[in-house]
């Protein structure tokens, strides 16, 4: 296992890493605060405050609904966000491509335009100071902090300009006006329907789980684990965190083959939305599926 922390670590050919001067870090907390920012940390903050509350308001169908909620809203996230609408690993019809992209809103991670384009960039900037939560700022940068500086983002990135594919569908576009009409209105419903267990167990224990899931590939991602493939980049591959993240947590073998509808390329690498992928494509409906091909994985491969 490799760790790597706190400075900017790239590969020479060799396969040996090299550290980079640490850059002054920016100052997170004490700075001007957006209203998108004050929003974002509200709900962050919320969803964990839920989640400590509920100890104290515990009843276990709650708790089981807050598991259902984590595991439907996440591999929502990984299946339609990331592997469909950001890498267009494959394809869907809308009438099934929607409600996926519909059903990640709950996971409380913004709408796909925000979702996509940062992860565009994430792939275009990997570990450079333009990389919207570069790990060479530390873990809590890339783990969370970064969500919470939209103005860092567009200093970084520049404009949404790198998602004219889903700017151009109504849907999105709705979505992006109403997120948070939606996100209240579904609280509301949950609370109505269980009450305060339902809030802390359901939508506190699970967001928190779903948070966590997503972040985790963000920081320990490029921090620990191990390397299959040659990708002059800081991702790794982390075992033990897929189950949490739908196999999202192969992630250097995301970065060696981007547009890979399967992230666990080998039988015993856990990868619970490529299942959802698999299944949707022996039903006809996920179409166009992209796997690597022998000659790029030779290409990637380190030399024995």
């Amino acid at each position: 296992m490799i760790c790597t922390m706190g400075s900017e670590t790239k590969e020479d050919g060799s396969g040996s890493s090299r550290n980079t001067v640490h850059k002054e870090k920016r100052a997170y907390l004490f700075r001007e605060w957006t209203r998108i920012d004050v929003m974002r940390a509200s709900a962050v903050l919320t969803v964990h405050l839920l989640c400590a509350l509920a100890p104290f308001n515990y009843k276990w169908e709650a708790l089981r609904f807050g598991f259902t909620l984590a595991l439907v809203t996440g591999i929502s996230i990984t299946f339609s966000y990331h592997r469909n609408l950001t890498h267009k690993s494959f394809k869907l019809p809308k009438w099934l491509e929607y409600p996926f992209a519909y059903s990640a809103l709950f996971a409380l991670q913004g709408h796909p335009i925000d979702w996509v384009s940062t992860h565009r960039f994430h792939h275009q900037f990997t570990d450079s100071d333009r990389d919207p939560h570069s790990p060479i700022e530390g873990f809590w940068f890339s783990h969370v902090l970064w969500i919470f500086d939209t103005a860092y983002i567009r200093e970084k990135c520049g404009g949404r300009n790198n998602v004219m594919d889903l700017k151009l569908q109504w849907f999105y576009r709705f979505l992006q006006k109403t997120t948070g009409y939606h996100i209240m209105a579904f609280w509301t419903l949950v609370y109505l329907w269980g009450g305060l267990p339902y809030l802390t167990c359901g939508v506190g224990v699970g967001g928190a789980i779903g948070y966590h899931g997503t972040w985790f590939v963000n920081s320990a991602c490029h921090i620990c684990g191990s390397r299959a493939w040659n990708t002059k980049d800081t991702s790794r591959n982390v075992w033990w965190l897929a189950p949490l993240t739908m196999g999202e947590s192969w992630h250097n073998n995301h970065h060696a083959f981007e547009a890979s509808a399967r992230h666990g390329l080998e039988w015993y690498q856990l990868d619970l939305t490529w299942y959802l992928v698999l299944f949707f494509q022996t039903l006809g409906l996920a179409t166009d599926v992209k796997l690597p091909s022998e000659a790029q994985r030779r290409k990637l491969a380190f030399a024995r």
